[in-house]
């Protein structure tokens, strides 16, 4: 069991992230253009190619999601919602998840890698697929997550309004801690609330 209370080691594990990010970003964008050119190319469009280019542009949006979530982020820098939405949609495309992102045009990095690392947590709650809807209005963040099954693990969702509670923390619910120390270090209470086929939160 380890408590979330030591916040020493997280500009390195933000540096980490960053570095992962970016060493793999560049080849995998490359395989990409790469099987789109031979998609051009060939004669025939066999489905093999179309699935390897699926999987590609998925693994692509991931890592550029992971860049944010675990990634370093100054206060200085911002996003925009396009480059948001365009991340999610590429994500989810085909998927049984479904994120709906509203939002100014111009966001601080800083409140979406928190708002990308509670998204992590919800999105492992709808492990079977389901709808997110992220909101952003006057600097409250609401999210809202429907789903006809859901899977919840009470002590990782304790750790994100109680920073000192104890869970079992795995490589599969890292982002559980990561999200609530983050939360705890930009001094933000998230709330949270949970139905049988709902979730909740705000920060």
């Amino acid at each position: 069991m380890s408590g979330i209370t030591d916040t020493n080691q997280l500009d390195l594990a933000s540096l980490l992230g960053s570095r992962i990010c970016h060493d793999l970003i560049s080849p995998i964008g490359a395989i990409g253009n790469g099987l789109e050119l031979l998609m051009i190319e060939s004669a025939a469009q066999v489905p093999e190619m179309a699935l390897i280019g699926e999987s590609v542009g998925h693994a692509n949006a991931r890592i550029r999601f992971f860049r944010v979530a675990f990634g370093v982020a100054s206060p200085e820098q911002r996003m925009g919602a396009a480059e948001v939405r365009g991340i999610l949609s590429d994500m989810t495309s085909g998927g049984r998840l479904s994120i709906a992102w509203y939002s100014a045009a111009d966001l601080s990095r800083v409140q979406v890698k928190v708002a990308f690392l509670v998204l992590m947590c919800v999105e492992s709650a709808l492990a079977y697929g389901g709808k997110i809807t992220v909101q952003v209005d006057k600097g409250v963040w609401q999210l809202e997550a429907e789903a006809a099954k859901m899977r919840l693990d009470a002590p990782l969702w304790d750790l994100l309004t109680n920073p000192a509670a104890a869970a079992d923390i795995t490589p599969a619910t890292v982002h559980f801690p990561l999200a609530a120390l983050e939360i705890a270090r930009h001094q933000m209470a998230l709330t949270a609330e949970f139905g049988a086929e709902w979730i909740k939160l705000s920060f």
